[in-house]
């Protein structure tokens, strides 16, 4: 059980630092008009949580731990539903509607889709 934490606990860290670095490039590469970072994180969170889970669990040999560091720890922290959330309330407070619903049909659209992705790439290798 320690092991587990421990495992978390790493990978929360880099996937942290993944989250922070790529919304720097996207918004250095995009602007801030949109929230096209946390978009970003999401759909690529999205296609690496169906990527992994499915890798790690019917082709590599992953300790549970160290499996559960990765998803829970890595991809926990990289992806974060809770910004999306308040980037869409914010949008919306800022007499964007058509922005906020685009925002949160595109979200939701590109990240199932993301998954199946991942998870179809995992299996198709």
């Amino acid at each position: 059980m320690i092991g587990t934490f421990a495992y978390i606990g790493l990978f929360a860290i880099l996937g942290a630092w993944a989250r922070y670095g790529q919304t720097l490039l996207v918004q250095t590469v995009l602007g801030r008009n949109f929230p096209w970072a946390t978009l970003s994180i999401n759909v690529m969170g999205c296609f690496i949580m169906g990527f992994l889970f499915f890798e790690t669990l019917e082709r590599i040999s992953l300790s549970p731990e160290l499996r559960t560091g990765m998803l829970t720890g890595g991809l926990g922290a990289y992806t974060t539903f809770s910004t999306f959330s308040l980037e869409t309330l914010v949008l919306f407070e800022n007499g964007e509607p058509v922005k906020g619903l685009l925002y949160m049909f595109a979200s939701l659209f590109l990240c199932v889709v993301a998954a199946f992705a991942g998870a179809w790439i995992s299996r198709s290798i």
